[in-house]
């Protein structure tokens, strides 16, 4: 076994990683991520850690060699870096400036992706609505939009996360006007107090977030929104959190992701003033997410009776195989589970239409018979690769799934002693 650590705590904390941790055998950053089988192959060879840190990015993260865990799904990043500057954030000092991604290399990487099988992409950056600033265009992330919606084979588009200062109403109606883009919106709001939003050096306030939550239901009655919650910034108030309840209430989010702020070395939040107590930070937090369970358990249960579509994945539910039931997402998002009637016609991958009926916070159940069920390719790949490793496994000499053995210890790991590690 290696272990590899990456990412923006690794980029920032190089020589402490590799200090503290000496079984540690590759710290690389967030721009070179294709070095990485080249680090544990010298790290392998050279029985010594490898620290490798690029302070530009090599190649874009999707153009990498992959192992998708759906055959139905992918993400495709557009951007890389981000040229906001939100104290509580480490991102801009550790990955840098935007870098775009060339229209024509995204979208043959969709084309190619359809291709295969798969029926939905996630757009993915860091500000994906300010996608096209480096290249000298305003309107590149709704022309994306749109053209995406012309390839075929590509049933879903999703995209995260844009900011709010970005949005413009060209990608509300790119949205609205192309059939396979998703009417589903994760736009983080952080705050609904604009003293806080300001201190967290957001560059929108309250009455913009609401006003773009009203453009879009206005354009797409059925949006699912969801965001991300900060609780106890530097400085926040009772008066600052009831504000954000407040915003919880009037946007009517589909869920939202809740946390509770705690101190990023290097952030300039991590130095302010006026830090909330962690014990205040926590009781509020407890009220956040009984606000929005409160809010997204009366949207579900707003959808009970109605026919959704959900696209089937693989293990999607704990409680499935003690249930009898499948699991998806549906068009917004939402994840569904379902009664599958006979589990072996219907394959992950694989379209259905049902009718919700029962709601929970975060998910709808939805035990009836099936409405319609349709085999895609995304399923036919999915069936396809099963009965190739059945096969495999079956054959003379197989080798099984799972952690490679050992063949002198007969275990998982190495019984190799580790010897001191140290930074190169």
């Amino acid at each position: 076994m290696q272990v590899a650590v990456g990412g923006c705590l690794a980029q920032k904390d190089r020589g402490e990683i590799a200090r503290r941790a000496p079984w540690v055998d590759v710290v690389f950053g967030t721009n070179n991520l294709g070095a990485l089988p080249a680090l544990l192959e010298r790290a392998r060879h050279n029985d010594l850690a490898q620290v490798e840190i690029r302070e530009s990015l090599e190649v874009f993260p999707s153009t990498l060699p992959v192992r998708r865990d759906s055959h139905a799904s992918a993400w495709v990043s557009i951007s890389v870096g981000c040229n906001n500057t939100c104290t509580f954030c480490i991102v801009p000092a550790l990955r840098g400036r935007e870098t775009d991604r060339r229209p024509a290399d995204v979208l043959a990487e969709v084309r190619a992706l359809a291709d295969e099988g798969v029926l939905e992409i996630t757009l993915l950056g860091q500000n994906v609505n300010a996608y096209g600033v480096e290249f000298g265009d305003r309107h590149a992330f709704s022309t994306l939009l749109r053209t995406c919606g012309a390839i075929d084979g590509l049933e879903r588009v999703r995209f995260t996360s844009p900011h709010p200062k970005d949005f413009t109403d060209d990608v509300i109606a790119a949205m609205a006007e192309t059939p396979n883009v998703c009417h589903q919106l994760h736009m983080p709001l952080q705050s609904g107090s604009d003293p806080v939003l300001k201190a967290m050096r957001r560059s929108y306030r309250a009455e913009r977030y609401l006003g773009i939550v009203e453009r879009v239901r206005a354009a797409m009655p059925d949006a699912a929104i969801t965001t991300d919650i900060i609780v106890g910034f530097p400085g926040e108030t009772e008066r600052d959190f009831q504000a954000t309840l407040e915003i919880v209430r009037a946007a009517r989010f589909a869920g939202a992701f809740t946390f509770q702020y705690s101190k990023r070395p290097g952030t300039p939040a991590a130095a302010m003033p006026d830090q909330v107590p962690a014990d205040v930070v926590g009781e509020r937090y407890h009220r956040l997410v009984a606000e929005v369970e409160e809010v997204t358990l009366a949207e579900n249960t707003a959808l009970l009776g109605t026919t959704t579509e959900v696209l089937v994945a693989a293990g999607g539910g704990r409680k499935d195989g003690a249930t009898g039931r499948m699991s998806g997402r549906a068009r917004s998002g939402r994840l569904v589970h379902f009664a599958a009637g006979d589990a072996q016609t219907v394959r992950p991958g694989d379209v259905v239409e049902t009718a919700v009926t029962y709601a929970a916070p975060h998910h709808l159940t939805a035990d009836g018979p099936l409405l319609s069920h349709r085999r895609t390719r995304a399923g036919d790949v999915w069936q396809a690769t099963r009965e190739a490793l059945a096969e495999r496994d079956r054959a003379p000499g197989g080798i099984p799934l799972g952690l490679p053995v050992n063949r002198a210890s007969g275990s998982g790991f190495s019984n190799r002693p580790r010897p001191d590690r140290q930074q190169v």
